[in-house]
């Protein structure tokens, strides 16, 4: 009994050290999670009036740009994978990578080649112990982006949209991402953002309204060609930004649930405890009990 009794105490400490790090953990994605938030909203308008712009010049004029233009012939598709640097964070992770998998395969189905750009540990992980290579890997930080980042990642694949196909270029590019919706859901989305394919933000004219009119100085290409980089830098940034608010959420979450894991252990453990301890008490009665009545029985 004593040596029982022993063992549950060592898993009851044990319980109450892993409590005290998920707990710390869990306050720690809180109090992270509303700058995190701020930041999603404080870009987003940006994000999306840069994405008009670009949707305004292609839809108000008539020119073929590398930007708007689909290739007649798509050999190579690049896809940006945003995963975490840190565990810890439930089904973060992974989520995002199966959706890129599904994504992988829906391609290559259509008969085009994969690369891939990694953001984070986890992402670069995954494919190492697979031995599938990647053609540009960043890590750290992807719990508190920089727009530094987001350039230098955009500028990369730019540069390799740029390309021909034929030269290690890609032909179109996607980008996988967690998007936060709030605290509960956070949902894996799967973009397509060169060549640009949806009009976000150009709403039809009502009944009693006229189309707008629009002059681009100094001419639409050369708009375009600014655009480029700016649209391809805003957008990758605003997916830091989604993904680091939805690894946050994840991880208080997962680290909530593990606290609430840690109290039903201790608690369970702390009854079978109690029950061992009474035994061995009991038991020890019984061995005074009867050594007195055996002295009794002598004299």
């Amino acid at each position: 009994m004593g040596a029982q009794l022993r063992v549950y105490r060592q898993k009851i400490r044990s319980a109450q050290t892993t409590k005290k790090i998920t707990r710390a953990m869990e306050l720690i994605s809180a109090s992270r999670i509303q700058k995190a938030q701020a930041r999603v909203l404080a870009a987003t308008p940006y994000s999306r009036a840069v994405t008009r712009a670009v949707s305004a010049v292609a839809t108000y004029t008539n020119i073929d740009h590398i930007l708007t233009t689909e290739p007649a012939k798509v050999e190579r598709a690049a896809v940006v994978i945003f995963a975490s640097d840190r565990g810890l964070a439930g089904a973060f992770s992974s989520n995002v990578l199966r959706e890129a998998e599904q994504l992988s395969e829906l391609l290559r189905e259509q008969g085009k080649d994969v690369v891939y750009f990694l953001v984070g540990r986890k992402a670069n992980a995954y494919f190492s112990f697979r031995n599938r290579p990647a053609q540009r890997v960043w890590m750290g930080g992807t719990d508190a982006p920089v727009f530094e980042t987001a350039k230098e990642i955009g500028d990369a694949i730019v540069e390799s949209f740029l390309r021909d196909a034929s030269e290690g270029g890609v032909d179109e590019i996607h980008i996988v991402y967690n998007r936060f919706v709030n605290m509960v859901s956070q949902v894996p989305e799967v973009v397509r953002v060169l060549p640009l394919e949806i009009v976000d933000g150009v709403e039809a004219p009502g009944e009693n309204e006229v189309l707008p009119l629009y002059e681009f100085e100094p001419d639409a290409d050369k708009v375009l060609d600014a655009l480029l980089p700016v649209y391809i830098e805003s957008r990758i940034y605003n997916a830091m930004l989604q993904s680091a608010a939805s690894e946050h959420a994840s991880r208080q979450r997962a680290m909530k649930s593990a606290s609430d894991n840690a109290d039903k252990l201790i608690r369970d453990y702390t009854r079978l405890a109690n029950n061992a301890r009474q035994s061995e008490i009991t038991q020890q009665i019984a061995e005074i009990v009867g050594g007195a009545d055996a002295l009794s029985s002598a004299k």
